[in-house]
């Protein structure tokens, strides 16, 4: 091999990746995992545990930073599934944050990225939340459908945001908002921007917060933006960037490479982790329920019915894991997804996550259908990862549509 050729791709985790593994691991073991039935039943955001995941390190920019920076990809996906296998609501508390944080990251101006970024995580003194509003009651696949408005007041030289956002992890008790509106509603999703909304704004509050099915610890919630004005320059790129592009686009030029779906593309693995995370957590706990619980003078693993199905559930949470690590390892070193990799690998994740927990429950019987065992919250947890960050219909849809290079309706 030339020193010019890339490191080649290894199933061997790195030695700093590991490590980190292991510490998010004994985290999640003796922090998450004994709060989380008391986090889920009480339907609350978990302050204490973000705040001691603050000061262990784990809720921080430089955390999120670095991981999100190692070279081979896999720093992120091994650390959020380990989050997640202490508990995906608690998780979940912890690592929302990130999706603001990175909206602004991935296409910021410098000056953007070193103020807003280190506001939404704030100290372990003083904890700090972010959260990205995209979707709304009327656009959720649909993003071309945002009828959230930002309009541009020459005169005072700033942005007047008017709408209302749903399923907004941390909206409304977030620090730092930053909310996706349309400026030019005749492009449709090329005429949307993304906009810095600073703590204490006049006009931004929460509305409904949301009572759910699963990952009950992580806050959700309706986001009203009513004449909600921010300066000009917190329009995310700069408004400049923003001006050029809409030209480009009135010209009949395409957007520059389709900046938002190439980015849901190359985050869509991180989501396929946390659903790791639940599917690996409740295979775990039927495989060790499986060797000790006996039924006919036997181990209940010791019968084909249950043996067959853990090792389906093995299966098929190792095939998601390797397309989940794959698809993070392309996006990390430059690899193009010619067919949809990280949709690839979020669908076989989520999907595998739900029937991995619901085989769990199977196995336990009786006991896995009560909130005594945690399987029956891991099955709950499980289906939001079918459905957030773009439903598995989407992710079919984008798949059938990058493999055929036609339009897929």
């Amino acid at each position: 091999m030339t020193s010019t050729e890339a490191t080649p791709f290894s199933l061997e985790l790195s030695e700093d990746v590991r490590e980190v593994q292991s510490w998010v691991h004994e985290f999640a073991k003796d922090v998450i995992r004994p709060a989380a039935e008391e986090w889920d039943e009480r339907e609350e955001t978990p302050w204490p545990l973000i705040q001691e995941a603050s000061k262990v390190g784990i809720y921080s920019l430089d955390f999120f930073a670095t991981q999100w920076m190692e070279p081979t990809g896999l720093g992120i996906p091994v650390a959020f599934e380990e989050l997640f296998w202490g508990d995906a609501g608690i998780g979940l508390s912890i690592v929302g944050t990130g999706l603001a944080a990175a909206s602004v990251a991935a296409v910021g101006t410098p000056e953007q990225i070193a103020e807003w970024v280190p506001q939404m995580f704030g100290t372990a003194d003083d904890v700090k939340l972010g959260a990205f509003c995209a979707s709304e009651p009327d656009a959720g696949s649909d993003v071309g459908s945002i009828r959230a408005r930002a309009s541009y007041d020459e005169a005072a030289g700033e942005w007047v945001l008017n709408g209302t956002k749903t399923w907004a992890t941390n909206g409304g008790i977030a620090d730092v908002h930053v909310i996706v509106a349309s400026v030019h509603p005749e492009l449709g999703s090329r005429g949307q921007a993304s906009f810095i909304v600073p703590p204490n704004t006049p006009g931004l509050r929460q509305g409904q917060k949301f009572k759910k099915h699963g990952i009950r610890a992580s806050h959700t919630a309706e986001v009203i933006l009513d004449d909600v004005r921010v300066p000009a320059a917190l329009i995310i790129g700069g408004k400049d960037k923003f001006d050029e592009r809409i030209a480009r686009v009135r010209e009949g030029q395409r957007a520059k490479g389709q900046a938002a779906m190439k980015t849901f593309e190359t985050t869509r693995p991180t989501v396929g982790a946390m659903a790791l995370g639940v599917a690996r957590a409740a295979y775990d706990y039927a495989l060790q329920y499986a060797r000790e619980r006996e039924q006919f003078g036997r181990k209940i693993g010791d019968f084909q019915a249950v043996a067959f199905k853990l090792a389906d559930m093995k299966c098929q949470y190792d095939a998601a894991r390797l397309m989940v690590h794959r698809a993070a390892w392309m996006a990390r070193n430059g690899k193009e997804f010619t067919a949809a990799e990280g949709s690839m690998a979020k669908l076989m994740a989520s999907e595998a996550a739900v029937r991995i927990t619901e085989e769990a429950i199977q196995i336990l019987g009786g006991n896995g259908y009560t909130r005594e065992y945690p399987v029956e919250r891991m099955h709950r947890d499980s289906k939001i990862f079918t459905i957030f960050e773009g439903t598995s219909e989407i992710q079919r849809l984008v798949i059938g549509r990058t493999i055929t290079g036609l339009p897929v309706r």
